[in-house]
């Protein structure tokens, strides 16, 4: 098993839902967060004064899934996700070495399955 774990902005979290349902990714968890990447922030005028914004606003959307599954859920969200401009964001995939669904105490595959 794999937590694919996928920093992207958020415009761009309603069509990367779509896409991975489409695709009967069965569950993700979202979470908005801030940071940045090569960017390092942005500057911005408010009130005729300029200030710079060094944590920007982006999306973590994590997903456990088999590990047939993980180039599918990744080619996914890279092709939705991608704007062609900086601060798109990143995908990680990182080992997953237990889960349990707390309902029913189904382990492993079958707690991240439907």
């Amino acid at each position: 098993m794999k937590l694919i774990t996928a920093i992207i902005k958020p415009a761009k979290l309603d069509e990367v839902v779509d896409a991975l349902r489409a695709q009967a990714v069965t569950g993700m968890t979202v979470t908005e967060v801030k940071g940045y990447g090569r960017q390092k922030g942005q500057t911005e005028v408010y009130r005729g004064q300029e200030y710079t914004i060094h944590l920007l606003p982006k999306v973590k959307v994590e997903v456990a899934a088999d590990e047939g599954q993980v180039a599918m859920i990744v080619d996914t969200i890279q092709q939705v996700a991608n704007t062609g401009k900086i601060g798109d964001g990143k995908i990680f995939v990182m080992d997953l070495e237990q889960a349990v669904r707390i309902r029913t105490g189904e382990t492993d595959a079958n707690a991240i399955s439907s």
